[in-house]
């Protein structure tokens, strides 16, 4: 009974210490002027406050920006000149894109709760389709040929699964995957350099 007593007065206290110190500090918070200023500076500067994000959700972004810029797009190159030009594939995916491409995803684990991690990472890149197709007809793009280059890619690594709480254990499975990774592009058929501005 005297510690709950005890307990009572000290939040009382540090209440009555934090409404005296609210009330006179010029904060304006609790009467509802921090919301007014916030509206009246959204119209000013044509946006929002700043707004405190996760750093989780914040990669998630530019991750998927960067896969939009780097790998979801079809390059079209200028046409090949002369009968030895060489078309063959000439550019393997990256490491990057090839981790990227793993279908199971080992970020947002929960640090010392459960954690997944890969080790040891050793890839192998096999060139298994090298194609180039008929000139035909690209919507935007026009009389183009496809050059189809198909990689098969072998993933070894050491999965690692660990907790530290509640009760501590580490878990590691030799693994082995295997990505299919397109890198396809087109070739214009004829016609001017794409950097060439026409003639007047």
């Amino acid at each position: 009974m005297e510690r709950l007593s005890k307990l009572t007065r000290r939040v009382t206290l540090l209440a009555a210490v934090c409404l005296v110190t609210c009330t006179t500090s010029g904060c304006t918070l609790a009467r509802g002027f921090f919301w007014d200023q916030t509206l009246l500076y959204s119209k000013f500067w044509k946006t929002t406050p700043f707004i405190p994000v996760s750093p989780y959700f914040s990669q998630m972004v530019e991750d998927a920006h960067w896969e939009e810029e780097r790998y979801e797009r079809v390059p079209i190159l200028d046409p090949v000149e002369g009968e030895n030009a060489p078309l063959f594939c000439q550019d393997p995916p990256s490491d990057d894109e090839v981790m990227r491409a793993l279908p199971d995803d080992v970020s947002g684990g929960i640090p010392f709760f459960f954690e997944t991690m890969r080790n040891n990472v050793r890839i192998v890149k096999e060139p298994i389709v090298d194609h180039v197709g008929e000139c035909r007809f690209y919507p935007m793009v026009g009389p183009a040929k496809l050059h189809k280059c198909h990689y098969k890619c072998t993933i070894y690594y050491d999965k690692v699964k660990r907790s530290d709480w509640p009760i501590p254990f580490t878990y590691n499975d030799e693994t082995k995957e295997v990505v299919y990774v397109d890198h396809d592009y087109l070739i214009r058929c004829a016609g001017p350099p794409s950097d060439a501005s026409p003639a007047l």
